[in-house]
């Protein structure tokens, strides 16, 4: 049996800091904020607050290779405490078998030993290798149709994601590698790109996998200011939907709705690169028990249970103190300011940003509502150029694999902010969601289904507003 433990010191101060019976946080939307940027902005949106200011009172000011790893600085010392205390949990990394400094309970079957390990910097994840280890790539799996609540159907024998790693005298599930082919394009003015289309293969499988079976690679994405965005009432977020395409505008950004396991019940999705997680709390426990094979309250079984690799039913090896600091720690987390916003080329970037209509997805502002015992993330002016909601990216980013309401084509809108900060922080520039991107121009250029007419708008642009485009994007 695995164990997981922790320091009596550790143990005892994350009591003191109440965080055992506060699972849920329930988020009141009775106070719902005047959104300034909705659909089909104008051209040149004036939104509430300082724009710089892209957290409210959780924005930091650092520009290094610490940017995203910083508690909101308006926290008080109690919730520091705690910020503190999830922040040594996140990066710990897990054992088989606990020692000194490793806390037991990893594996038998895994994709990292670390929640840092993939988010690194508590940003975005490592460039995907050719083959090898997926380190922060994972391969979600299903076979087509869809199971109980509208999620996806497991694959016998290798469940809902591929994991390639094992502990010592297990066999993983798989290994995988990536064959890119390059597809060449042109600007209106005749400069030249090139866009790389993946496709992704399993090798070594420990057992056959299904021909049919579907494959969606998922990287790692920025873990900072994700409890602003759990703290966006549902109102704010349904006020953007348009599902029919009622207005005509070629969007139809849509909400997803998914199986809370915590209320057994159907909620609003936010989270994840199909928003097919609704809180924070999920989130984490989930990504303990698929991404490391670590076992808590919300998933107390085995990411192996039913498989050749599984092991015998056991308690917890994460516990309801430690994985509530975890969701702490990621809902406190700080927002990179937005820099450069008076450099005329910024300013430039930004109007063509708006008149492209790249804003009616990747809406600039809103305001956060309520969250019970977390003030201060409550009630904030944002800048975090999302809707939530998920959208039909067209057939170039399809993954032909549906995830509870949305579909193979249809993806969440990434937030931008801090956007800019990636390649102090991550050492790169490869964006969406499996880092095919090599560059910012490139993840435009892939846009494709509801924001084509976007894309070809860019297309169509001089080389000069092109670049006024990139820096403003460098600039959020």
């Amino acid at each position: 049996m695995k164990s997981f433990f922790c320091t009596a010191l550790l143990c005892a101060a994350l009591s003191l800091a109440g965080c055992a019976t506060d699972a849920a946080l329930p988020i009141d939307t009775s106070a719902d904020a005047d959104i300034a940027s909705r659909r089909n902005p104008n051209p040149n949106p004036q939104p509430n607050g300082d724009e710089r200011l892209a957290g409210g009172a959780t924005t930091v000011f650092l520009t290094d290779e610490d940017a995203f790893g910083q508690p909101a600085p308006n926290l008080s010392p109690a919730s520091l405490l705690r910020h503190n205390q999830g922040d040594s949990a996140f990066g710990a990394e897990f054992a088989a078998i606990a020692s000194a400094g490793h806390p037991g309970g990893l594996g038998p079957i895994f994709n990292h030993t670390a929640c840092e390990g993939c988010h690194v910097g508590d940003g975005r994840g490592r460039p995907v290798a050719l083959s090898g280890e997926m380190n922060s790539l994972l391969l979600r799996i299903s076979l087509p149709g869809m199971a109980a609540h509208g999620s996806a159907i497991a694959v016998t024998g290798f469940g809902g994601q591929i994991q390639d790693q094992a502990v010592a005298g297990v066999q993983p599930e798989a290994k995988f590698s990536i064959v890119y082919t390059e597809q060449p394009g042109s600007f209106a003015d005749g400069a030249s790109y090139s866009l790389r289309m993946p496709q992704y293969r399993l090798q070594n499988t420990y057992l056959p996998f299904p021909g049919g079976a579907l494959i969606s690679p998922r990287i790692a994405s920025p873990v900072f200011g994700l409890g602003l965005l759990e703290a966006i009432s549902e109102q704010t977020i349904l006020s953007f939907a348009d599902p029919d395409d009622r207005n005509n505008d070629g969007i139809s950004g849509k909400a997803n709705y998914v199986w809370d396991v915590q209320s057994q019940k159907l909620v609003l999705g936010r989270f994840g690169w199909k928003s097919n997680q609704p809180s924070l709390l999920q989130q984490n426990a989930a990504a303990f028990n698929g991404d490391m094979g670590v076992t808590t309250s919300l998933f107390p079984d085995e990411s192996s249970a039913g498989q050749l690799q599984a092991i015998a039913a056991h308690t917890p090896e994460v516990n309801d103190v430690t994985l509530n600091a975890v969701v702490h720690y990621t809902r406190t987390l700080g927002v990179p300011a937005r820099r450069n916003t008076n450099d005329p080329t910024v300013q430039k970037g930004k109007e063509i940003f708006n008149v492209a209509k790249c804003a009616s997805c990747h809406i600039p502002s809103m305001q956060t509502g309520t969250i019970q015992n977390v003030p201060e993330i409550s009630n904030q002016p944002i800048f975090p150029y999302t809707d939530l909601l998920v959208h039909d990216m067209g057939e170039g980013l399809t993954d032909n694999r549906s995830d509870f309401a949305a579909n193979g084509r249809e993806w969440r809108t990434a937030p931008l902010w801090g956007i800019g900060l990636t390649s102090t922080v991550n050492k790169h520039t490869f964006f969406l969601h499996d880092g095919r991107a090599r560059s910012l121009m490139e993840a435009v250029l892939w846009h494709g289904g509801e924001a084509a007419s976007s894309r070809d708008y860019v297309r169509k642009l001089p080389k000069p507003d092109r670049e006024a485009l990139v820096k403003f994007l460098e600039s959020l």
